[in-house]
């Protein structure tokens, strides 16, 4: 039970809830990164020599969330998320039954277009 007298408590279940940003976002990859390299018990040089990126670029990212696409996808790679950085955007995504029409009806177009309306 939750005492809502205490700003510790209180602090503790907002903790887990802040609206994303693009920031926190790369910091929190750069930080499952981490984890997931020294979970396989590899060092920070040993993952630059694996994936060809280098050691200053693997620090820079494990830091402060900075790295090129390119980087990011041979990190990837290095570690055997090549499934996972592929698909990323594989599955459409859809927040109302509207937007599902609209993919399932856009889902062969090449490029996206503003209709214009005939006056």
């Amino acid at each position: 039970m939750i005492e809502y007298g205490n700003s510790n408590n209180i602090l503790a279940v907002l903790d887990g809830f802040v609206l994303d940003n693009p920031k926190d976002i790369a910091l929190q990859i750069a930080e499952d990164f981490r984890k997931r390299r020294v979970e396989k018990n590899i060092s920070r040089q040993r993952i630059a020599e694996l994936s060809d990126v280098p050691l200053s670029t693997v620090a820079r990212f494990e830091q402060k969330g900075l790295i090129s696409l390119e980087s990011l996808i041979k990190l990837a790679m290095a570690l055997g998320y090549t499934a996972e950085i592929k698909n990323m955007f594989s599955a459409p995504k859809f927040d109302t039954m509207e937007e599902l029409q609209l993919i399932r009806h856009k889902s062969k177009d090449k490029r996206a277009y503003i209709k214009r309306l005939n006056k």
